[in-house]
Parts: C-alpha cells; structure tokens; sequence
C-alpha cells in the first residue's frame, strides 16, 4: 500500500524528514511513535499530498505519488479532536461529505451512498446519534464522527493523526473498540501517536522517528495472555 525508498517531504525547499524507507503491507496496523516535532505529521501529511515531496521514490497501491489520483483509497483523520462548534450540520451530514468523491459534482445522494453512510455510522458506534448537531456531541463522539467520515469514502488504510490526544480515558477506550472493529473489518491502519498505551495490542509494528528520520522498525509486541 505505501512504498517508499530514501524519500524526503518538507515545505518549499526546506525538507523536515529525509531519508524514509518505509514499506507497509495490506492488512498492517502501524503506530507511528516518535516525540514531538519528530517528523511524524510531516510525513504521512507527505503521503497524502498536503507537503511537498522533495526527494526519493514514493509509491501509493503501486502509483508513484505524482501520478496517484485515488486519494480516497487513504482515509484521512487530521490531529485535531474536535469539529468546530461553528459547524451547523448533522452527524450524517458531516459523515456525507467523505461520499463526494464517488459522486458527481451536484449530485444527490444515492441509496448506495445512504446505505454507505449508515454502515459507517454503526461501525464507529453513532447511529442514534445521526441526527443530532454535531456541535452536541463529545470531543471523543467527534472524533468518531471523523473517523465515519473518512470510511464513508470506503478507503482501504486509514490514517489517524494523534488520535487519542486531547479525549479522556473513557473516550480513548472507546476509540480502541472502533479501531478493533475495523481490523475486523479488513481496514489497515497507519495512527501517528506519542504513546501507544491507549491502544494497547491494535498494533502489528511500531515504527520510530526522531530528528525527522526513521530510527527504529519493529513488530509490536503481542498482548500478554493474562493480560485483562
């Protein structure tokens, strides 16, 4: 799904992570670890096209990233945890925007697009909720409503940024089910954290970076049997 070999992303011509190689399979969950300012957002924003790739060889489901129009297939959560309390829409309505890349310019919504929609609203946990404005909602509840968001465009790997930053245990504990159930589900995962107890045995590698650079690549340990 992601391939990429000495690669560099940065702003203009200044590069703020260099010298990636990364490689992540179909059916992988990788935390990104790394402390602030390492480089993390930098680079998956990188691979999403939000910075500007400045160097080495970047490949998306095969695509080098120049060429790479299916944007939708990377589900994108940004860092900030909440929506802003100005946006006056519904759950569903919010939910809704992550079809229009299936959809043609005006178009109404159609029954698969409903039905999309709806089983994105069950996966994350929200369907009694779909009416409701989405300024009543939690920042956690929020969170969950990004999330359907970005399924809703039926990506095959979702990537979070800092996803349990700023949500309280409840709500991280409620964000892990989410994420449990998407495995299930067959979504692979690459989740930007600066720590990786909230989410405890969702992990299938950890991948480490500082200064900008990848450091250290390894599988994630596997949950202790005893463990509750």
């Amino acid at each position: 799904m992601i391939s990429t070999r000495s690669a560099a992303f940065g702003y203009a011509d200044r590069p703020v992570v260099k010298g990636i190689d990364l490689r992540v399979e179909a059916g992988e969950r990788v935390a990104l670890l790394g402390p602030n300012g390492s480089g993390k957002s930098t680079l998956v924003k990188g691979l999403l096209g939000l910075n500007d790739h400045l160097g080495g060889q970047v490949e998306l489901f095969g695509t080098p990233l120049a060429q790479f129009r299916k944007r939708y297939l990377l589900g994108y959560v940004p860092q900030r945890h909440t929506l802003s309390a100005s946006v006056a829409a519904t759950v569903s309505e919010v939910v809704a925007t992550g079809r229009l890349p299936h959809r043609r310019v005006l178009a109404a919504a159609s029954a698969q697009d409903r039905k999309i929609i709806a089983a994105s609203l069950d996966l994350v946990g929200l369907t009694t909720r779909a009416r409701d404005e989405v300024s009543t909602l939690s920042g956690g509840q929020q969170r969950r409503v990004l999330i359907a968001r970005a399924l809703a465009a039926q990506p095959q790997m979702l990537i979070m940024d800092e996803p349990t930053a700023g949500v309280d245990a409840a709500s991280q504990a409620g964000l892990a089910g989410v994420l449990q159930r998407l495995v299930h589900e067959g979504v692979s995962l690459l989740i930007v954290t600066h720590e990786l107890a909230p989410l405890h045995g969702l992990f299938t590698r950890v991948v480490t970076m500082d200064s900008g650079r990848i450091c250290a690549d390894e599988a994630a340990e596997s949950p202790r049997k005893d463990h509750p």
